[in-house]
């Protein structure tokens, strides 16, 4: 039985050096994107670079069906095999003050980084819970933690999967499944790519931004046998900037 870990959004930024941090650990990746092929595949690549075996599952995480159509249609595909770690990475961003927020940016940002939770994580659980195994890591954010003025939405769906975390960890335990929460800061990506880094590294104590590696660092050490007593947390990854 090979044994797998799922990462949305797995094709660019954190969520393809998480991908590749699982490669190097021996696991193989399913990389989960919702279009941009061509950033897909070079994830794909370094995956195999990595000496891992990689598979590209292209769908929707914020679609309950899709989400649900593609994990059953690959379940059946790989019937000795077992998803033991899910990373929940995938999200987006659509900024705006709430006084001027369009009703599409408001849900969309709900959909893609909280809706996408239960879509994807709900189909897994049944299976991680008869092998008594199984990690679940989420991507938070320091927006989650703290909220940000223009990120009301963010904040929002972010603040959500703290909590849904907080509670999963509590059901699953007895299982042997740790669920914990990521909340990077400013972490150099595209998603951070707009921002003016000059300005805003003034304000972190570490006067830098992170980098995806060092966010795939800890999602290793979450996945790990060692961290099988930690569950229900979030850790920040944000250079000392709030805590």
């Amino acid at each position: 039985m090979a044994k797998y870990a799922l990462v949305t959004g797995g094709s660019r930024g954190i969520g393809r050096a998480i991908c590749i941090k699982l490669a190097e650990m021996g696991y193989s990746v399913i990389i989960n994107y919702v279009s941009n092929d061509s950033a897909a595949e070079e994830t794909l690549a370094a995956v195999r670079a990595a000496g891992a075996w990689g598979e590209l599952l292209k769908f929707n995480v914020g679609e309950t069906s899709a989400a649900a159509e593609a994990l059953s249609a690959w379940q059946e595909s790989h019937p000795d095999d077992f998803i033991e770690v899910l990373v929940n990475n995938a999200g987006i961003r659509r900024d705006n003050l709430l006084l001027w927020m369009e009703p599409d940016d408001w849900f969309n940002v709900l959909r893609t980084n909280l809706d996408s939770f239960y879509n994807v994580t709900r189909p897994l659980l049944q299976s991680m819970a008869m092998h008594r195994s199984g990690r679940i890591v989420n991507i938070a954010s320091l927006s989650g933690l703290k909220g940000l003025p223009g990120q009301t939405n963010y904040s929002a769906a972010k603040g959500g999967l703290i909590a849904a975390t907080k509670a999963l960890a509590q059901e699953m335990a007895p299982r042997g499944i740790t669920v914990n929460a990521v909340a990077p800061g400013f972490i150099r990506t595209e998603m951070t790519g707009e921002l003016d880094e000059d300005a805003l590294k003034k304000t972190i104590p570490a006067k830098r931004f992170g980098f995806p590696e060092e966010v795939a660092a800890l999602v290793g050490f979450l996945v790990s046998k060692e961290a099988g007593y930690i569950t229900g947390e979030v850790i920040s990854v944000n250079g000392g900037l709030y805590s």
